[in-house]
């Protein structure tokens, strides 16, 4: 499915993780967000190894046929960082860079922090790194969506409610999803706020032609994935927020020491604003940092030879 990476199942102690893995040399780790796949590096795999790095890309925890565990505790930051570092132990991999996009992001952040030993360098695409927030998430998310709104990630803490939504037709869900969040889709197509008691999926618009970015048979990949694996498993790490806040206590104030990249784009509606004004305060060694203009969260996908560009620079700079 990704272009020379031949795919295994590997066992950690936590989980069986779906892998595609190539190339020799120093090790590179690359985790999907949501709702995607390892191949949605599959423009950055061959051009990575060929370069020189040993690729490791995991279906994370959750997604295709890794393992999918039922309970939403499953799912908190510390058991993805913890996969992280089993897949390295399985690979025998003793240090390697680690570099997310959407929710791959704030694991290859957190597996920074939590095994600083483990992570010679650290990089993300889309969500940038920031500081503990000062409450609960929820509760501040709600209070940002006022009383005729709901953010998104409230909406998806109902158990069952997004996944019947996305399942009632995989394919245009994936597709609506992907093009409202775009650097490509027009103004009245980007995905909307949801009023209270409105439909998540109805804020996001299917647009009649695919993305230039986004090939018929790429998204076929997509659709016959979560048409076999559901919603589920990706929707439970939404469920985890307000328990990652907790769990990281302890974290609160620590900065990341390690080399680092992050790479977004102008039209991300998730790249937060303020928490790329105050990246330097707690990722002080910060390397590699772009704005991609007119670019929408799909990153490497989106801008894929730029994305490479800037993620082989930072590696060989290391």
């Amino acid at each position: 499915m990704i272009t020379g990476a031949e795919r295994k199942l590997v066992r950690t102690a936590g989980a069986e993780l779906e892998v595609w893995e190539a190339g020799t040399g120093p090790a590179v780790v690359l985790l999907h967000g949501f709702p995607e796949l390892a191949y949605s590096w599959r423009h950055q795999v061959p051009a990575l190894v060929d370069a020189g790095f040993h690729v490791i890309a995991p279906n994370q925890r959750g997604y295709g046929r890794s393992s999918r565990p039922q309970g939403i505790e499953a799912y908190d930051i510390d058991a993805l960082a913890s996969d992280v570092v089993g897949l390295m132990d399985a690979l025998e991999v003793h240090q390697g860079v680690v570099i997310g996009h959407d929710w791959g992001a704030p694991v290859a952040w957190h597996t920074a922090l939590r095994h600083p030993g483990r992570v010679r360098a650290v990089g993300s695409l889309s969500v940038p790194h920031s500081r503990r927030a000062p409450g609960p998430p929820l509760a501040l998310m709600r209070a940002a969506a006022g009383p005729e709104y709901i953010h998104y990630i409230d909406y998806f803490q109902q158990e069952g409610l997004a996944e019947a939504e996305f399942e009632a037709g995989v394919r245009a869900s994936l597709l609506g999803f992907m093009w409202s969040i775009s650097g490509d889709a027009p103004p009245g197509e980007r995905f909307k706020p949801i009023p209270c008691g409105a439909r998540f999926i109805d804020s996001v618009t299917v647009p009649r032609a695919l993305p230039a970015w986004l090939s018929d048979d790429d998204l076929s990949v997509y659709a016959d994935a979560f048409s076999a694996s559901g919603f589920r498993g990706g929707l439970n790490w939404y469920r985890n927020v307000d328990r990652n806040w907790d769990v990281t206590s302890d974290l609160a104030g620590a900065v990341v020491a390690q080399p680092a990249l992050f790479v977004t784009g102008s039209r991300d509606p998730a790249r937060n604003p303020g928490a790329i004004e105050r990246l330097a305060e707690c990722v002080p060694d910060l390397r590699e940092f772009e704005v991609l203009p007119g670019c929408g969260h799909w990153t490497q996908q989106e801008r894929p030879g730029e994305v490479t560009s800037l993620i082989l620079r930072f590696l060989r700079g290391l």
